[in-house]
């Protein structure tokens, strides 16, 4: 199993979780709606930047994901919020933009979602 590179930082100042609850809603014709739980496990996203601090991690990171990953591959990597080990994906395969923090990318950060079964 692949894990998450040290070298791709996860910046708290761009950090999100979310998650589809998959709850099933039933409008009724009088009365509160009904619902009902679809799943046991829910799809968990983590909205994040992830930084580098040298172009050659920018070139690493993305051989990682091209050559190990092939994209849509599954990882490990410590939860941000409560360190523990999760298996999580990107989102879509996407990695995001790369975007330059000075100059001759010796900062650059992406911004990505991850994905996890809960």
């Amino acid at each position: 199993m692949e894990t998450f590179p040290s070298y791709a930082e996860i910046r708290f100042a761009d950090y999100g979780e979310e998650f589809d609850p998959a709850v099933e809603r039933t409008e009724m014709e009088r009365g509160v709606p009904r619902q009902r739980l679809l799943n046991t496990h829910v799809l968990q996203t983590i909205e994040a930047s992830v930084q580098f601090r040298s172009a050659q991690a920018v070139a690493d990171f993305e051989a990682w994901y091209f050559d190990s990953l092939k994209r849509i591959g599954w990882f490990n990597i410590d939860h941000p919020r409560t360190g523990q080990i999760i298996r999580a994906r990107f989102q879509g395969g996407k990695i995001g933009k790369l975007q330059p923090l000075n100059t001759l990318f010796r900062f650059a950060k992406r911004d990505l979602v991850l994905e996890y079964m809960r």
